[in-house]
C-alpha cells in the first residue's frame, strides 16, 4: 500500500458530470495524492449511474495513481476499481462488513473529539483516520470542532496517519503547524476554486512549509 500523506480531496458526485470531472482532473493533475467520492449522489442516481461514474472517476485517477475511495457505500467495491472505502460511523456489524473487504483495500475513518473512537480503529485495521472539522465549514456541517488537544492526544495513541479537514485553506493552515499529522482533507477549498490546478499547488506549498 502507498503511503497515505499529502492532499486528500472530497468529491461531491452530485455535481454536474461533466464540471465535476474537468475540475477533477485539473486537481489531479495539481498533485492530489488521495480522492474520496462522498456518497452524496444526485437524487435521481441510479445503481448503475453510480457505477458508471466511479468508473470515469477510477480511470482518471488511476492515470496518476492516486487511490479512490468512496464513502460509506463498501459494497460498491465488488462492482469497480475503488480503492478502499471512508467510513463516518462504526458499522453495526463491522466484523461481517470487514471479512467482506480484501485485505488490499484503504480503510478510513472519521475521528471527532471522542478517544474512545480513535483507540476503536487503532484496535480494528484502520489503515488512517481523518478529524473532522478542524474550522467550521459549509461543506462539514455534520462534524463536531475538533480541539487541536486531540489530535495531540490522538497521536499518543496511535502511529496511523491523521488527516486534518473542515474549513482548512492555504492561510489557516499554518495555525495548525504544531500539531502532528499527515495531511489534510479539502472538498470545497478545491472544487469550487476557479483553478483547482493552482489551488492544490496552494495547499501542497502551505503544507510543505509547515512540515520543514
Amino acid at each position: 500500500m502507498r503511503k497515505l500523506e499529502g492532499i486528500y480531496l472530497v468529491i461531491d458526485p452530485s455535481m454536474e458530470e461533466g464540471k465535476l470531472l474537468h475540475k477533477l482532473e485539473s486537481a489531479i493533475d495539481g498533485g492530489i495524492d488521495i480522492l474520496q467520492i462522498w456518497n452524496h449522489w444526485a437524487k435521481e442516481a441510479k445503481h448503475e449511474d453510480k457505477l458508471n461514474l466511479i468508473d470515469k472517476i477510477t480511470a482518471i485517477a488511476a492515470a496518476k495513481n492516486v487511490p479512490v475511495l468512496i464513502n460509506e457505500e463498501w459494497q460498491l467495491l465488488k462492482e469497480t476499481k475503488l480503492n478502499g472505502v471512508h467510513f463516518d460511523i462504526i458499522p453495526e456489524n463491522w466484523t461481517e462488513v470487514r471479512k467482506t473487504i480484501p485485505k488490499e483495500k484503504i480503510i478510513g475513518f472519521t475521528a471527532g473529539n471522542d478517544l474512545e473512537r480513535i483507540r476503536w480503529a487503532n484496535e480494528n485495521e484502520i489503515d488512517y483516520l481523518s478529524f473532522c472539522a478542524m474550522f467550521p465549514s459549509s461543506s462539514a456541517i455534520s462534524c463536531e470542532i475538533v480541539k487541536p488537544s486531540t489530535v495531540l492526544l490522538a497521536r499518543q495513541i496511535t502511529t496511523l496517519p491523521l488527516f486534518l479537514s473542515g474549513g482548512i485553506n492555504p492561510e489557516n493552515l499554518q495555525s495548525l503547524g504544531l500539531l502532528e499529522f499527515e495531511g489534510v482533507a479539502i472538498i470545497s477549498g478545491i472544487m469550487s476554486a476557479e483553478n483547482p490546478i493552482e489551488k492544490v499547488k496552494e495547499y501542497k506549498t502551505a503544507l510543505a512549509e509547515i512540515k520543514k
